[in-house]
């Protein structure tokens, strides 16, 4: 393996220190991001340099992975599904950190072929469609998010990366889970998923591939999903604490623990 020269953190993280969420600059991925600097209730604030999330990896170029060497990234978890991260796989060269896969397989193929089967492709169908793939994120996959979460607490494959194909959904998903079971405020929340809309570059291939009222919504995070999910959490379990400790494997103690790791 080549030696991996290090390179300057100012040189590929966003410097300013009001801005939110704190960018990556790669030249083969887009929507890179640290997931650090929120707020939490409690008055702390989540330590950068720990997690990170991203769009997917398979155009990396070495100095990208020399970037992300910088940061001393370690663990990957790619919860593309088990098709997508074939038919791409991570360009990992130079970098060489633990990868788990931990596959979302992506059910909106289908039912997309499905709508335009049956001629009702539309935009509002689509809006429909991706409400209830993150409602099956929240309680269908939560298993790979509870795998994710064990890692975490490991903390040796500290500093870790997560992303899916875009970086959008599932991604944002779980990004939103962790920040969540962290204490950060619904609104910091909010804003950090919403942050793919500016900082994920899209897929013109599927754009062109797609009607403008459909593509304009696929191609884009909208906080309605995301509500949709947590709204699922809370009318089958009760409530948030219920979800984590039954689903996610996280009680009161491990919660601190997690807290501990992630917060300062």
């Amino acid at each position: 393996m080549r030696a991996i020269a290090p390179v300057p953190m100012p040189s590929i993280m966003s410097t300013d220190p009001q801005e939110l969420p704190k960018t990556i600059r790669l030249d083969g991925a887009s929507n890179v991001r640290d997931i650090g600097g929120w707020p939490t209730r409690d008055g702390g604030t989540v330590k950068f340099g720990r997690v990170f999330r991203s769009a997917a990896l398979m155009a990396l170029t070495d100095t990208d992975q020399q970037r992300l060497a910088a940061i001393g990234l370690r663990t990957i978890c790619d919860l593309r599904g088990t098709r997508e991260s074939a038919q791409a796989p991570s360009r990992l060269t130079i970098l060489a950190p633990r990868l788990h896969p931990l596959p979302i397989e992506p059910s909106i193929g289908a039912s997309l072929r499905d709508l335009r089967k049956n001629s009702q492709f539309s935009g509002e169908n689509v809006m429909e469609v991706l409400r209830n793939a993150y409602v099956a994120y929240a309680l269908e996959w939560s298993h790979r998010y509870r795998a994710m979460f064990a890692l975490l607490l490991q903390e040796e494959p500290l500093p870790l990366l997560f992303h899916c194909s875009a970086g959008k959904d599932r991604t944002g998903f779980g990004a939103a889970l962790l920040l969540q079971t962290l204490g950060v405020p619904w609104e910091a929340v909010r804003e950090d998923y919403l942050a793919t809309n500016r900082l994920w570059e899209g897929d013109p291939v599927l754009a062109a591939e797609l009607p403008p009222d459909v593509a304009a919504v696929m191609l884009s995070a909208h906080e309605s999903w995301l509500t949709a999910a947590f709204d699922a959490i809370r009318g089958t379990f009760g409530s948030f604490e219920c979800y984590l400790q039954e689903r996610i494997g996280i009680d009161t103690a491990t919660r601190a623990r997690l807290r501990a790791l992630l917060v300062e």
